[in-house]
């Protein structure tokens, strides 16, 4: 989608990653107001501010390491975060805290916690193997945290979901 809004500016660019693009050349305000209108209508906008840049990038590297990767690294996740990123991690959880008023760690849990209801819902993982996946020290941990942002205990969760299923399939 940024892509094909840059080829059609005539916008030259290095690279494309994390929602940041580095153009080889300087963009005129007429350009940059008709980029920015047409990534608008597809839901996406211009960021100039550092801050609100880098929040950004932590956002979609989280979502990116907990949603889309096969395996979730075998670092701890402010090491990762911090190598990934480039800047130490203390400034980048203070940073998140301050702009998105959660830290940054109930940030990653609750994205654990999304994907955690994703995997007891395809039914392929026991709840011991998907604590293992998300590097969980255990059950009893992640069950502990699931109910704390769910109110449901994992298993109460997938029980609904299943009866939810079966009552679809009955109409």
């Amino acid at each position: 989608m940024v892509k094909s809004e840059l080829e059609k500016l005539g916008l030259e660019y290095r690279s494309i990653d994390l929602g940041m693009v580095e153009l080889l050349k300087p963009i005129t305000p007429m350009q940059r107001s008709e980029l920015d209108r047409n990534l608008l209508g597809s839901g996406l906008e211009l960021m100039e501010d550092k801050k609100s840049i880098l929040i950004e990038k932590i956002k979609a590297l989280i979502i990116h390491m907990i949603h889309f990767s096969d395996e979730l690294p075998q670092v701890n996740n402010s090491d990762y975060i911090s190598e990934k990123i480039g800047y130490d991690y203390i400034y980048l959880s203070n940073l998140f805290s301050e702009v998105k008023g959660i830290t940054l760690q109930q940030f990653i849990i609750i994205h654990k916690i999304e994907k955690v209801k994703e995997l007891l819902l395809y039914d392929e993982l026991n709840l011991t193997e998907i604590a293992y996946r998300l590097h969980y020290s255990s059950v009893g941990h992640l069950s502990s945290q699931f109910k704390k942002i769910t109110g449901l205990t994992p298993t109460f969760y997938k029980q609904i979901k299943n009866k939810r299923r079966e009552n679809l399939e009955d109409i």
